[in-house]
């Protein structure tokens, strides 16, 4: 699979496009079952997945609370199945009342990464009020829907945003020298409003050491296929230009979650 597909905010990684899409109520689906199924039947649909489908990686199987089904994580792509895998679902399952895609909700979970191991002095640092929630972002200066985003990030207050520079350069051919100017401004949050604001690149030759070549690897390295995507303070990874009020909610759900783990840990 590319590292890098043609990006608007909805694109999805090519798998996805294969699959079809089950919009069923959930208030129909049988009751969540645990987390992990049985140890012998996982294993045993491990065993199987993996004859079915040679070189898959098996990285994830668990009794689904959707009709009696298993789903199991193959790479990156959720499928369902009855515990032979005889049948096999290709896709995505919807809750109908709140619009929410559940598959790709519980793949975010799935892969969510360890945020203190990001490269954060490749990334620049805006803080707004007193900076106490943290939210990472992967943008493209000439990405029309990163665009979309800052002007809903205007809005947002008491967080410290982490900027990646994310240029796309099958798309925006120029994004990343302009990229690399901005970086090497004297004040690089200033340079990037500014240009977001009235689209002027900063007088400078874009020579100062910047860290483009080296984002466009993480980002890689993360699968980030989608610009802008957002990543929360508990490692959940989110594409798209997102309403301020759904950027709320997932930084509320985040740290809750952060919290939760650290409790737990205690």
């Amino acid at each position: 699979m590319p590292t890098r597909l043609a990006v608007s905010f909805h694109h999805r990684t090519a798998a996805f496009v294969l699959g079809v899409a089950l919009a069923v109520p959930v208030a129909f689906a049988q009751q969540a079952a645990p987390a992990v199924a049985a140890t012998a039947d996982v294993a045993a649909l491990k065993k199987v997945l993996e004859q079915k489908f040679p070189g898959a990686d098996v990285r994830y199987i668990a009794k689904s609370p959707y009709f009696g089904l298993y789903e199991a994580a193959l790479g990156d792509q959720m499928i369902y199945t009855d515990k032979k895998a005889d049948q096999i679902i290709v896709g995505s399952i919807y809750d109908t009342t709140s619009k929410t895609n559940l598959t790709d909700a519980k793949l975010r979970k799935l892969n969510r990464i360890d945020i203190a191991k990001l490269p954060m002095e490749l990334a620049f640092k805006k803080v707004k009020g007193n900076g106490s929630r943290k939210l990472i972002v992967f943008s493209d200066a000439d990405c029309p829907f990163c665009h979309r985003l800052e002007n809903e990030m205007k809005n947002l207050d008491n967080v410290t945003i982490y900027t990646f520079l994310f240029p796309i350069d099958s798309l925006h051919p120029d994004a990343a020298n302009k990229s690399k100017k901005i970086w090497c401004a004297p004040d690089k949050v200033k340079a990037w409003d500014d240009f977001f604001a009235t689209g002027k690149v900063p007088d400078n030759a874009g020579d100062c050491g910047d860290p483009v070549e080296q984002t466009q690897a993480l980002g890689n390295a993360l699968k980030v296929n989608a610009t802008p995507t957002l990543i929360f303070a508990d490692g959940t990874m989110m594409p798209g230009a997102l309403q301020l009020a759904q950027i709320e909610k997932e930084m509320a759900a985040a740290d809750a979650e952060v919290k939760k783990v650290a409790a737990a840990s205690k």
